[in-house]
């Protein structure tokens, strides 16, 4: 009878849906009528209803180009063959003595419904990821041979990531954020902003309750520096940072990985939870024990890419007694089904008979898969059950553009682009504050080199030997600022593969990510840099008064921005930390060796003149220097001064006095020990910096770190697709 009425009562929902052109109009819907009721996870009623989805994969094939090892001997005994035949050789044919297809996916064919736990089952590399990244849509559609279904439709990538999440096997969180915290930054992205602040915070703690977090709620994640939170613990946060929207599809790749036995069971029962409340789950298990296998509503065991049982936990022991290696009766049915598919890899046929026993008529008999009735409905129209679900609670994160033509499409993204910058910024500072190493490691760097220079160069003089000084102190102030920024390398490393699973399923715009980083940026480089310029600019004695400092400030300011910006770029380029900090090191030495201190412009080779206007140090260090020498009435080199820096200047002041009238004799020109010799502009003419105002290497120094912060963000929108191929 419960059976009936609630037939019933979902027949007369159904039936006030109207018939909508396309999947994003049932959602589109859900929006404009501000359905939140599903804002609340509650736990479902474990109560019969008909199916409305089926995921449906068939013929799946997927294989890598994998590269041979040949030993030295094999390579010289072709080599000789092939000279001794003198035959022409196709060079594909021997491409392939290189090379082999190393086969991942063979044919794998198999159906999840709503409702059940799918699981993915078979040794390290038997291919469980690869299944659940090709029904995640995690391989380019190139690589990957077969057809995914949903209720018998193809999906689109949007919209498979619109009512789909899927949960990587590491836990990927910030450390020192709380679970709320990390809950609610989950919200802020995948839920709306028309959805208040105090409904989603309703809804994250729905989801603490559902996941068993209550005593950990505010408690850190942490990692090995901080104690925080168990990993179980940690695996069901992760979990829930993708299940905030309350999606159709939820995949996830080893979630019980690292687990001890109860939590691991733990985990499955809130996936149970979420099953039973109208998704489909989906996931690999690598040996689960006897009380998991018990959850799970569907297995598939595969082996080197094959499948080699398709069916309920309920009859593996008759699949494996019908084989004739019957499971006994105090034996984990998993472990003894891994144990004997681990045997027949290692004999000589391999798992050929068992696969081939999976395809016989075995699949055919009803205890293959469950006997129950609605195992034969047929599921309905993709967009009327997406619409049903919809209307019960699900997918609570819709979006929609601005636009009530029935055209108009579900936007790509949840909240506005300014939206997502702000939540970024507000998550990017809390973590700033609470782990502040790095930028005080900055900042003592920064103050213990102004200190010192203080102490080296204090109150220089304007003798020739007081701007050779200078200018050694100014290459090396912007060239500190360059090297103080490589200590930034692992801020975008670390939480490289975060982004990745937050962007893969459009949680926020990789836009929005490279901008708010540098929005976030901007304080921290503006502190380092008045704290280096306080600490050098009155002590050493530089020029320009007031208008001079704020001019240096701006120019180490500068300096900050495209060394951060430089060294943003290569995180995005190269994975590696060590890496990272072997090619930025080397590239800001050449950039200070062709910067025009080492060597004059006019003396660098023609073939690398290129890389003296691509230096980042070239710019913002003939800035300070026309800052410091521009003024035409003050003079550093007088009278006898000129004999400085050479030969003569070991010469009494008497002997070089009369050195200085010969010369006067002899060029007709008076020449005093008080005539000023050379004045700042002479300086910069000796160095040919001429050419462009010190406000014009300002701004090239500027658009450098735009540049780079581009480039950055083009590498994370080409080189992040977070696809195999």
């Amino acid at each position: 009878m419960e059976l009936q009425n609630v037939t019933k009562s979902n027949d007369i929902a159904s039936s006030t849906i109207d018939i909508l052109p396309t999947l994003d109009e049932p959602v589109k819907r859900a929006a404009n009528e501000g359905i939140t009721h599903g804002s609340v996870h509650q736990v479902p009623e474990l109560v019969p209803r008909p199916i409305r989805f089926v995921l449906s994969f068939s013929n799946l094939n997927y294989s890598v180009k994998s590269r041979r090892k040949l030993s030295f001997g094999a390579l010289f005994c072709q080599k000789n063959r092939l000279l001794n035949v003198n035959l022409e050789v196709d060079h594909v044919e021997l491409e392939s003595n290189y090379s082999k297809k190393k086969v991942l996916l063979n044919h794998i064919s198999g159906e999840a419904r709503e409702g059940e736990i799918m699981a993915v089952l078979g040794a390290s590399g038997s291919g469980k990821s690869t299944l659940i990244d090709a029904l995640a849509n995690r391989i380019s559609k190139g690589s990957l041979q077969g057809s995914v279904t949903l209720n018998g439709e193809v999906l689109e990538s949007r919209t498979l990531k619109m009512i789909s999440a899927y949960v990587m096997q590491d836990d990927l969180l910030f450390p020192m954020l709380t679970v709320e915290e990390t809950l609610l930054f989950s919200a802020e992205f995948r839920l709306p902003r028309s959805l208040s602040k105090s409904k989603k915070l309703e809804r994250v703690r729905a989801l603490i309750n559902q996941l068993g977090l209550q005593n950990a709620a505010n408690t850190v994640i942490g990692d090995e520096g901080h104690r925080g939170i168990s990993g179980g613990e940690r695996r069901r946060v992760s979990i829930g940072v993708d299940i905030i929207h309350d999606p159709i599809l939820l995949f996830l790749d080893e979630p019980t990985s690292g687990l001890d036995s109860t939590s691991a069971f733990m985990v499955v029962k809130v996936l149970q939870q979420i099953a039973r409340s109208g998704s489909i789950v989906i996931m690999s298990v690598h040996q689960p024990s006897y009380r998991i296998l018990n959850l799970f509503d569907h297995l598939i065991f595969l082996s080197r890419g094959q499948t080699v049982y398709n069916g309920s936990p309920k009859n593996l022991s008759m699949f494996f007694s019908e084989f004739g290696h019957p499971i006994p009766e105090n034996e984990n049915p998993t472990e003894f089904s891994l144990d004997f598919i681990r045997e027949l890899e290692g004999s000589p046929g391999g798992t050929k008979r068992l696969v081939d026993f999976n395809k016989s008529p075995w699949q055919d008999l009803t205890f293959s898969r469950d006997s129950n009735s609605n195992s034969t409905l047929q599921s309905p129209l993709l967009k009327d059950a997406i619409s049903s679900s919809i209307s019960s609670g699900k997918l609570v994160f819709v979006a929609t553009k601005n636009d009530a033509s029935p055209s108009s499409t579900i936007a790509a993204f949840t909240n506005p682009f300014w939206f997502e910058i702000y939540v970024l910024s507000k998550r990017s500072m809390i973590n700033s504050f609470r782990t502040p190493k790095l930028l005080l490691a900055r900042l003592a760097t920064v103050l213990v080199t102004g200190f010192i220079l203080a102490t080296i160069f204090w109150q220089l003089d304007n003798s020739p030997q007081g701007v050779q000084e200078r200018l050694g102190i100014l290459v090396f102030a912007i060239s500190t600022t360059f090297y103080n920024c490589i200590q930034a390398l692992p801020e975008f490393l670390q939480e490289r593969y975060i982004f990745m699973r937050e962007t893969a399923y459009n949680a926020y715009r990789r836009s929005s990510y490279v901008l708010s980083q540098s929005i976030v940026s901007i304080p921290a480089l503006i502190m380092l840099s008045i704290a280096f310029a306080a600490t050098t600019f009155w002590a050493v004695g530089l020029s320009g008064g007031f208008s001079g400092f704020m001019f240096f400030f701006i120019a180490i300011f500068a300096s900050f921005w495209a060394g951060s910006s430089f060294v943003t770029f290569i995180s995005g380029v190269v994975p590696d930390v060590m890496l990272g900090y072997v090619i930025g090191v080397a590239m800001l030495a050449y950039y200070l060796l062709f910067s025009g201190f080492f060597i004059s412009r006019d003396r660098i080779p023609s073939y690398w003149i290129w890389f003296h206007y691509i230096s980042l140090v070239k710019y913002p260090f003939e800035g300070v220097l026309q800052n410091e020498f521009d003024d035409p009435s003050k003079c550093f080199v007088r009278g006898v001064q000129i004999f400085d820096n050479t030969a003569l200047e070991l010469f009494s002041t008497d002997e070089k006095v009369k050195l200085l009238k010969t010369l006067s004799k002899s060029l007709g020109v008076s020449i005093t020990p008080k005539t000023c010799v050379s004045t700042g502009v002479d300086i910069l003419a000796k160095l040919g910096l001429n050419d462009m105002s010190k406000w014009s290497s300002i701004w090239i120094t500027l658009a450098w770190g735009f540049f780079f912060r581009i480039l950055f963000y083009l590498c994370l929108l080409f080189g992040s697709k977070n696809k195999r191929t």
